[in-house]
């Protein structure tokens, strides 16, 4: 849904191909020594699609509705900008100046505004009422119509402050079968085609006219330990199961090779990441002794809550987690949820048992040391973790403008939650994109979304597949 929003929508910033952030509304900004007041300078002749002036005070109404607690969902959860900017001072400088001033420095900010689209203020009442059909912004396509399902058109804006997009027409269609997916760009019926099969795809590796890109997806997937209590509230067992694990091997077994190995508490693509393993790999010897020492040398039995989807593999990956942490003398019951809505609702109210099937998805180190590291916050994924060196980190963080220092601030938090890990980490998925013509310098963003501006030209209509 993200590629769609980014089609109609801008916010302040956007990601770059780099992984860094680039000019969107905002042609420039400035954060003070504090890291509590950003300023940011908008483009001139900035319009709507329906011809409206996009000035200061237009884009504040936006931010301002963004940090109600009710709203938040292109972050992942309700109440998630609210977090950051409820008790901000969000203010119009003059018509193309705005200022933000945070309650508590956060230097990572652009974190949270790249994701905050900007909406026509005559657009908002229709979507307090919940009609969101026709969305009007200031995007680089200008929203034209919306058929049964997820089918929808629209059309360049020729307006847009960006680089001019190479397709003049875009149309966005659901077809929940990647098989399906993969048939229709064949048959020419899209020119894109995204989440194909990561093993029946190769085949596009020997069609000719087709290009077959393979993106590491930077949500981890994971299980959240109860480090509140029980056997996983001590370090020595979190840090056993983690040693316990064959990650290449479950990634083999459980997804066919479509993820690549987990061994931290963000992805490779994330600031501040390390590539180094941190000793985990598997390494049974040293995961018993753990387990000796914390008590639990004769094995012990843990309760699993677990999904039937969102992963979708997650009973597949449950069973084969078992198999591999037996060998240590940890066995499963495991508890099965069919409502997924529901079971995520159960976790945020820490209503789970040992260890349950989750994943974490923002592209921002920050936001997931804050959010669901930070026992100080206790967050929505929050289950009883506490590190008071990583704490004592996340505090410098808010505070450190510099990106070479806060990069290097993340990357001793990585390696603390190596030692002292909050989660069983087991993998990154890997996504496969279908694209017709010979493109083969073509990549994903950094964030795992498609950016349909950097598309390469495919005629007169370009049709994604999702």
């Amino acid at each position: 849904m993200l590629c769609i929003f980014d089609a109609f929508f801008d916010g302040l910033v956007r990601y770059g191909h780099d992984g860094t952030y680039v000019p969107a509304l905002a042609e420039r900004w400035h954060v003070s020594d504090d890291a509590r007041t950003w300023t940011f300078r908008l483009r001139e002749a900035l319009t709507f699609h329906d011809g409206t002036t996009c000035n200061a005070d237009a884009a504040i109404l936006s931010l301002r509705r963004m940090s109600r607690a009710d709203k938040g969902y292109t972050l992942g959860a309700p109440g998630v900008w609210s977090q950051y900017l409820g008790d901000a001072q969000i203010t119009a400088l003059d018509a193309r100046t705005i200022e933000i001033i945070l309650a508590r420095p956060m230097a990572d900010l652009l974190d949270v505004l790249v994701y905050g689209y900007v909406i026509a203020p005559g657009a908002l009442e229709r979507y307090e009422s919940g009609d969101v059909s026709a969305p009007v912004g200031t995007g680089p396509y200008l929203f034209e119509n919306f058929r049964d399902g997820l089918d929808i058109t629209g059309r360049r804006f020729e307006g847009w402050h960006g680089k001019k997009p190479a397709n003049a027409h875009i149309r966005f269609v659901f077809e929940p079968d990647a098989g399906r997916r993969q048939t229709m760009l064949v048959a020419g019926e899209a020119q894109v085609a995204n989440s194909l099969d990561f093993h029946h795809s190769q085949a596009l590796d020997r069609a000719d006219g087709f290009t077959r890109a393979v993106s590491l997806v930077p949500v981890s997937i994971i299980y959240l330990f109860n480090s509140a209590s029980g056997p996983f509230a001590d370090q020595r067992v979190r840090r056993a199961a983690n040693l316990a694990l064959d990650r290449q091997a479950l990634v083999e077994t459980v997804v066919g090779g479509a993820a690549r190995p987990l061994t931290g508490f963000v992805s490779p693509a994330h600031f501040g990441a390390t590539d180094a393993t941190g000793g985990l790999e598997c390494y049974l010897v040293e995961a018993k002794r753990l387990l000796a020492a914390a008590g639990h040398g004769d094995g012990f039995v843990i309760d699993v809550d677990c999904p039937t989807r969102l992963p979708d593999e997650a009973e597949r990956l449950t069973a084969a987690v078992e198999l591999q942490l037996s060998k240590i003398g940890i066995s499963f019951r495991v508890h099965r949820h069919e409502d997924r809505e529901a079971y995520a609702h159960g976790v945020r109210l820490k209503q789970v048992h040992d260890m349950c099937v989750f994943d974490s998805s923002p592209l921002s180190t920050f936001r997931v040391l804050a959010e669901k590291i930070d026992a100080r916050a206790r967050g929505s994924w929050w289950l009883g973790y506490h590190n008071n060196e990583v704490e004592q980190l996340i505090d410098v963080g808010r505070r450190t403008t510099s990106n070479t220092a806060r990069g290097a601030l993340y990357e001793n938090a990585y390696r603390l939650l190596q030692k002292d890990p909050p989660w069983l980490y087991l993998y990154n998925p890997l996504r496969v994109t279908g694209l017709a013509g010979d493109h083969p310098e073509w990549r994903m963003r950094p964030d795992a979304v498609l950016d349909v501006t950097a598309l390469p030209g495919f005629g007169q209509e370009r049709n994604c597949r999702d």
